[in-house]
């Protein structure tokens, strides 16, 4: 008996299958373990585990100054996520509307935000405008370009929740005599949210690690702080896995706050 393409994609595997992907997931790891392995020997034999590399973190100021590049990253990357939030829902409004006037604009602009890269927006802030006559700190030049950027991923991604609440709730609600305005934001668009909350989560993540773009500006944020240190004390993989980390930490924290908002209504 055939087998249609939707049961080969999504049935159960069988005893087969599973014993394949067991062994598959088996020579991966082993892959992966040899390769950090060897990646460790090599930085081992490098001389980059001595001492004289690690002994800087000992120093209050080394961590000062890494928190203040960590403030930094976070100063903006929370500017540039309220705005990427902010902008994405009104362009969303936007391309929802029923008027083309406001619809093919909006469209026009999440397009052009989503195809331009990120540091191709930066450069704009950093050295077009001031030849204009507009001048930006480098906390703008940096956190700027980052929200609007990710505004227009963020507004498709608010449009894939709210096309993925169930059409009987939006019914439900305008035989109750809502206005469109109230049956979007009282009833679409807080059960969008909860769909889409790992879809926010990973873009957050991203901005936060756009920051690190922060170099084209000079803006002091982690990554630039630890640059500065890898100059001073010629230690490059000691700082880069200590600042791995608290990217990490911070990524990690974003995600456990998002769990709330993404816990299913009762």
């Amino acid at each position: 008996m055939s087998r249609s393409l939707e049961d080969i994609l999504f049935a159960a595997p069988g005893p087969q299958a599973r014993a394949v992907t067991n062994a598959v997931s088996v020579i991966a790891a082993a892959v992966l373990l040899l390769l950090a392995v060897a990646i460790v020997f090599r930085f081992h034999s490098a001389g980059q585990f001595d001492a004289p590399y690690w002994e800087f973190f000992a120093w209050p100021t080394t961590w000062s100054f890494l928190a203040k590049g960590l403030l930094g990253t976070l100063a903006s990357s929370a500017m540039a996520a309220v705005i990427a939030l902010a902008l994405g829902l009104v362009l969303l409004l936007g391309r929802l509307s029923r008027l083309r006037l406001m619809r093919w604009p909006s469209i026009a602009v999440i397009e052009f935000l989503r195809g331009t890269p990120t540091l191709l927006l930066i450069y704009v802030c950093f050295l077009v405008l001031p030849s204009v006559g507009i001048k930006l700190s480098t906390y703008w030049m940096l956190t700027l370009p980052i929200g609007l950027s990710t505004a227009a991923v963020v507004a498709e991604v608010y449009r894939a929740g709210v096309l993925a609440v169930p059409r009987g709730q939006t019914d439900a609600a305008r035989s109750l005599g809502l206005t469109e305005v109230q049956v979007f934001f009282s009833v679409v668009f807080p059960q969008a949210v909860r769909y889409i909350v790992p879809a926010l989560v990973a873009q957050l993540v991203i901005v936060v690690k756009d920051t690190t773009f922060g170099y084209v500006v000079t803006y002091g944020e982690l990554m630039q702080n630890a640059k500065v240190l890898i100059a001073n004390y010629h230690s490059l993989v000691p700082v880069y896995l200590v600042v791995a980390a608290l990217y990490c930490l911070v990524n990690y924290a974003i995600s456990k706050a998002s769990q709330r908002l993404g816990r299913p209504m009762h």
